[in-house]
This record gives structure tokens, sequence and C-alpha cells, in this order.
């Protein structure tokens, strides 16, 4: 491993591969962070004729650092083993969390990415501004960030536009498929890959069981709180009720810890998490390694209980309810993504690109695009009344599709390796690369990469002339 420019600052800092400055910049002196543990950065781009999702056994994703032994202990020996080895459980301190500061409430300013939604009171107006915060605060080691984890806040991989939005940044999922089922290795740490570490002696590998490997990258979360308020059986009867034959999409049916019920899942690549306050409380544990009231357990480093023990010394659960408001860090962060307003629409009024746009508008229904990007559903009622009865014009019907080759392989909630959430598409004209793992450049190359249901689109949007092609990308850019 290389000494980066922490480690001329420290002395102690590791990392090999790409990360961002302002990462560097938020670490504090007690902490000592370690990036992932391979011969190289993270794949981008499959090449065009290698499945991205699938690898051979024997070979590592950048070096024989990467890879583990046959037993799925990772490749490492030497002075950090040994200490492993000979750890003992020790005592715990509490976290020392951040707490939000006297934040002004923010003003509605429709029509511009990362603004509150329309219509909020003044409470709610503050509810978002301490999310703001929160969405942007830096964790340290002192707080509970680790021992295993990918960043140090949310707004790292949600800042693109603004903060809330997406990012290039990708995580990394793996695990096995052995006689056409699924394992996603949890016993070794799978399927997530947490890509930092706060102790060299516990960075996380792909152990050499894994035979399959997927890139995901962030979505936006510009209105989400829309999202969580439509009602299940809304999404039940799009699953009910097909536009064609050959579209099956099926609802997500998961667990929501955040109300210990069974709902339909919306939130995720795979529709894997049905509340924003679980979705929350899922990021924080997995992407900070903070735990919180509903995930209180701390990922072990490849599922080595004695890496967990050596590394990790602060008390759980990390993120505490403040008995003064009744919220955690996970319920701020939740108030902020439920109170974050919609992608604006793209307004051209009285031009030649308007008239387009309407056209191409036409043929993305007409081509069967829509059978899947439904573009408008209706919330229910709920105690915020700016989510309340609310059309919700987001592209999507929230459902699972067999996309075939397109999909990542990764079985995750009820979703299989083939299946896919469509997802939404406002907003999208600021959200490229585009597909699940950042592959296709523009949305032509999305639209032709379809696969599974997406097919017959696909095959409709080719048969289109190349004028009506230009329509159909001048209405999604118009998202």
């Amino acid at each position: 491993m290389k000494k980066g420019f922490l480690g001329s600052l420290l002395g102690s800092t590791f990392h090999v591969g790409r990360r961002r400055p302002s990462l560097e910049r938020a670490i504090v002196p007690a902490a000592v962070m370690v990036f992932a543990a391979c011969g190289g950065p993270l794949p981008e781009q499959a090449s065009d004729d290698q499945d991205p999702a699938r690898w051979d056994d024997t070979v590592g994703r950048g070096g024989a650092d990467l890879v583990a032994n046959a037993d799925g202990a990772p490749n490492r020996d030497g002075p950090f083993q040994e200490s492993v080895q000979a750890v003992q459980k020790v005592d715990k301190h509490p976290s020392v969390r951040h707490k939000p500061g006297q934040n002004p409430p923010v003003v509605s300013s429709m029509g511009t990415f990362g603004a509150p939604l329309s219509g909020l009171n003044g409470a709610e107006l503050q509810a978002f501004a301490d999310g703001l915060e929160e969405f942007q605060n830096q964790e340290t080691v002192d707080g509970g960030l680790g021992p295993i984890f990918n960043h140090t806040s949310c707004s790292a991989c949600h800042g693109v536009p603004t903060i809330g939005g997406s990012s290039v940044i990708k995580v990394t999922r793996f695990g096995r498929i052995n006689g056409g089922a699924f394992d996603a290795l949890p016993n070794l740490g799978g399927s997530l890959l947490q890509s930092s570490a706060i102790d060299p002696a516990v960075v996380e590998v792909i152990p050499a069981q894994a035979n399959i490997m997927a890139l995901r990258q962030s979505t936006p979360l510009f209105g989400l709180g829309l999202i969580e308020a439509i009602d299940d059986a809304t999404i039940v009867d799009n699953a009910a009720h097909p536009k064609v034959t050959n579209v099956h999409g099926k609802p997500a049916w998961v667990l929501d810890v955040a109300t210990n019920s069974t709902r339909v899942g919306r939130f995720g690549w795979k529709a894997q998490v049905a509340s924003l306050l679980a979705f929350a409380g899922d990021a924080y544990v997995n992407e900070m390694g903070v735990t919180n009231r509903f995930f209180a357990q701390e990922n072990s480093p490849n599922g080595d209980a004695a890496k967990l023990l050596l590394s990790d010394h602060v008390a759980d659960p990390e993120d505490q309810v403040d008995p003064a408001t009744g919220k955690g860090d996970i319920d701020h962060a939740a108030d902020f993504m439920r109170m974050l307003a919609p992608p604006p629409r793209l307004t051209l009024v009285g031009s030649q690109a308007e008239i387009e746009s309407a056209q191409g508008e036409y043929w993305f229904a007409k081509i069967g695009c829509g059978d899947c990007h439904t573009p408008s559903m209706t919330t229910g009622a709920s105690v915020v009344a700016a989510l309340s009865h609310k059309a919700v014009h987001l592209y999507s019907d929230l459902l699972l599709h067999d996309m075939g080759s397109l999909a990542d392989g990764i079985a995750q909630g009820s979703a299989s390796g083939k299946q896919m959430k469509t997802p939404p598409l406002w907003g999208v004209r600021m959200s490229g690369p585009y597909l699940h793992d950042g592959r296709a450049n523009t949305l032509e190359d999305a639209i032709l990469a379809h696969q599974g249901e997406g097919s017959e689109a696909r095959d409709g949007y080719q048969k289109l002339c190349v004028a009506n092609r230009k329509k159909v990308i001048a209405f999604l850019k118009t998202l």
C-alpha cells in the first residue's frame, strides 16, 4: 500500500486508488483512515464484451492484496494479523456526536435543485435546515465512524448537482453464484464491501469465494418524501394492471425496520428499503459505520469478529436519540430527505425546443418507455400537508423488473439478481453517467443498454428515425 497525502501529515494513513480531496480535509488528527486495499482503483466501466458483474474465482480486482486465501481469510500476514489473533475484548467509550446548531429555517426556493418542498410550515422548514446540517456533517472516530466504512458524510455521495443529489462515487457489492442461487457471503462481509477503515489491520477485501461483483453509484434524493408518501396500494396496483402483456413488474415486499411492518420497498436500486428513516439508518451503519437504534450492531470486517473487537472502541448504538428533541442523527437525515423538493422540470416556452420536447414525450410513450417509467402517481394522506395527496411526476412504477443481462446479478431484499427497480427519471438531465453502475455516458447509451423487460422499448427506440430519436432525448433532458 502507498502512503498518501494524509500519510505525509499524520505518518499513519494508507490508501490505494483515488479519493475526494474533501475527504482528506475532513479527517481529524485522531483518525487513522485506510482506503481500499487493492492494487488500483475500482474499475469504472467494463469493456463491451465483458459482463461487469462476473469475474473469475481465482482473480482479484487489481492485485494479490485484494484476494483472500481459500478459507476466506484476508491474505495478510505479519504483526497486524498476530495482534488480531491475540486481541481481547476492550472497554468502549460513549460516542461523541455532533449536534445541530442554531440553524435559521431555510426559505423555500422552488425551481432549483436542493430546495425544500413548497408549502412546508415553520417547524418543517426548521427540520429541513437541521437535517441539511447533519447531512453535511463529517463523521469522526470518536463519534463512531467505522471501523469499516465507505465515506464520512452523507453529502460525500449525494452532492451533484447540489446537496441531496447523486455522484459518480460507486460502492462495490459481491457474492457467489452457486447452482443458480445467490449467496451474499454474509460471514465474509458481503454483500457490501466497505472500502475504507480506521485501522490498517481491518481493511476489507473481496474474498476468494466471490465469483460475482457489481458496482453501484449513488442515487439522487430529490423528491423522496413524495415517493415515501405514495401508498403501498398504489404501487401494487401498478403491478396488478400492467400496460402491456410482456412487462411484469413486481412490488418489492420488505420488512420496514422503522415501523416493524412489511411494506412495499421503493428506495435503492433493488427497492430494498421502504421508508426514509430506515434508509437513513441503513446508510449510517453500512456507509459510515455509525450504529443506531435500528442497526445497533457493527459490521465485522470481512465477517471477522476478532478484527471488530480490535478496532471498535465506541459503545453501540453510536447514534443516540436526544431527549430534548426526540431525534437522533438518522432522524435529522430522514427529515432532510423527506422535505427535499423534487427536481425542477426544465421549462421551454415558445420555442422550437418546446415543440420537439413535446413530440419526444409522445414517442417516449409510443415506443413503450412509459410502460415501466410511469409518468405520475399520487401520494396518500400525510401528516405533512406538503406531501398529502400530491401528484408525483417521478417517471417510475417503483416495481422490480427482470432486466436480463443489464441487471447486476446481486440479490437483495426481495429482488433477484436479474431484477432491478425502475429508477425515477425526474432529474435525469443532471444525474449522468447513467444506469446502476454508470456504464452509460449518455441517455442514448442508457436506452440502448436495456435488456430483459426493457428490450422491446429499446427496439422501438432503435426503429425511430434519427430526428425522432433526438426528440426523445430532448424530452428526457427536460426532466
